[in-house]
């Protein structure tokens, strides 16, 4: 069975991310939960533009 969860290790700059965290801690989220949410609305607004993205 494939683990659903995917791991990725992500390079930033550090002040960067420790402002990025100031606002997912200001939106009550993890930066995991926050960078997620803002994969999930990049990928629904390319969707929505193009059409679903499927894979087999």
């Amino acid at each position: 069975m494939e683990d659903k969860l995917l791991r990725y290790t992500l390079r930033v700059d550090r002040l960067l991310f420790k402002k990025f965290r100031y606002i997912a801690d200001s939106e009550g989220r993890s930066a995991n939960k926050e960078i997620e949410q803002y994969l999930k609305r990049i990928v629904a607004d390319f969707e929505a533009k193009h059409g679903e993205i499927k894979f087999d």
